[in-house]
């Protein structure tokens, strides 16, 4: 049941016109981006030729794409999770849902998949531009796959927080903001070079930007995967806890 909740999530999120605009927003700055770091690389060229273990292409054009990628994601996911369960709210049909014969965890992940495939759907479009690098250079296939890897991690864990901000708020903005606020804050956590030892290390390893980071650098590490898989675990459980809470409510 969840998966039918998922590709109806989906297919509603594609008949938005939101979904279609930030599409091509989305896009078309990663597009000028992209060739702006290409532009950059030819430039750097003559000068990496003379250096030993000089940064090739991956490291110029790919990594800072996929990094770009990531600070847009967390401005983008907001906008489309939104919705996801205070819309429901708002049209009345929430209490259908929840009397409906399925569970809150069905509930909570046919929402979740449906609003990720359509994030994956932009990593995979995402990974096209450096792969049309192929034609005439050479790439580090390993380090773009860990990029891949992690910007897929990184949707999903900003994915599950959205929808968390979308149960717990009355309005869609307030949802939006909520999740763009939690996210933007977990971001520059590891901003702590002033504090203390112990602090320090807590925050950075609360960071989503060091674990993304980590992954980016081509050093897969289980800690850093199982960072984000708990991240999003958490938020779904969350999620699926809020539902729990308001259908006792009914």
């Amino acid at each position: 049941m969840a998966f039918t909740i998922a590709a109806r999530e989906f297919k509603s999120l594609f008949l938005s016109p939101l979904a279609w605009t930030l599409l091509a927003i989305l896009q078309a700055i990663l597009a000028f981006l992209f060739l702006t770091q290409v532009e950059a690389f030819n430039m750097l060229q003559p000068k990496l030729a003379g250096l030993d273990n000089a940064p090739g292409l991956t490291d110029i054009v790919v990594t800072p794409l996929f990094g770009n990628a990531g600070i847009i994601f967390l401005l983008v996911t907001p906008l489309l999770t939104m919705r996801l369960i205070t819309e429901e709210r708002r049209n009345k049909t929430m209490a259908l849902l929840l009397s409906a014969p399925v569970s809150n965890a069905e509930i909570v992940l046919g929402k979740y998949f449906g609003v990720v495939g359509l994030l994956w759907v932009m990593v995979v479009l995402t990974a096209l531009m450096p792969l049309s690098l192929l034609v005439g250079g050479d790439l580090d296939l390993g380090k773009l796959a860990a990029n891949l890897f992690a910007l897929a991690l990184l949707a999903a864990a900003f994915a599950a927080t959205g929808l968390y901000t979308s149960c717990i708020a009355s309005h869609p903005t307030i949802a939006a903001m909520t999740a763009f606020g939690l996210l933007l804050l977990l971001w520059i956590l590891d901003w702590t070079a002033g504090m203390g030892e112990q602090r320090a290390y807590v925050f950075e390893y609360l960071s989503i930007l060091r674990h993304f980071q980590n992954l980016q650098s081509g050093l897969v590490s289980t800690a850093d995967a199982a960072y984000f898989l708990l991240f999003t675990a958490v938020f779904l459980v969350l999620s699926i806890r809020r539902l729990d809470y308001d259908r006792l409510q009914k």
